[in-house]
């Protein structure tokens, strides 16, 4: 991983802050632009906002009890999916935050939203970039995707998921279409 550095603070600063109470807690991590996150326009790196998701989601599983979760079922945080929207630009040494939450979930995927809010400035608060994203856990032992229903209850929400938003519910069409294109492609 080569944001080893980002990674190692999000776990030991996990100790030191509350647990996330119940499934759609929000997990807000701070950050800052650095020159290895640019890219030839000087502002962040389009790929470097994938990375980042990353440690938001692997805070939600450290804060969430779900790592215990995972070591049970021998089952790794898995993605299917993921679609980001930019819309400001995080220039150099920009400060943001990273705000990952779970929205809704099917028999197979939970489905997260992860939004890049910008901090300081005169457009502090606005929305810098969001992302859908699709994951799991797949038990490695067993070669198989964990139930969504087993995860869920680990986290104390037994209940059904909500009602798929409307931007979630035409992105998961339009991604299972894409799925479906390449799964009738031969290789």
């Amino acid at each position: 991983m080569n944001l080893i550095l980002r990674m190692m603070k999000v776990f030991i600063s996990s100790f030191f802050k509350n647990r996330l109470k119940g499934i759609f807690a929000v997990s807000k991590l701070h950050f800052r632009v650095w020159p290895n996150d640019l890219d030839t326009n000087f502002h962040m790196n389009n790929g470097r906002y994938l990375t980042i998701m990353d440690l938001g989601r692997f805070d939600l599983v450290l804060r969430n009890g779900l790592m215990r979760f995972m070591f049970a079922h021998k089952s790794v945080p898995v993605l299917a999916a993921a679609t980001i929207r930019y819309r400001l630009s995080l220039d150099p040494l920009q400060r943001y935050r990273l705000e990952s939450r779970v929205v809704c979930w099917d028999a197979k995927w939970i489905y997260m939203e992860q939004r890049f809010i910008l901090v300081g400035g005169e457009k502090d608060g606005a929305v810098a970039a969001i992302a859908l994203v699709k994951g799991g856990f797949f038990n490695k032992k067993q070669k198989k995707m964990v139930s969504v229903a087993e995860v869920i209850n680990e986290v104390g929400h037994g209940e059904d998921s909500p009602v798929f938003p409307e931007h979630v519910k035409t992105w998961a069409a339009a991604e299972n279409a894409l799925r479906d294109v390449t799964a009738e492609e031969k290789a």
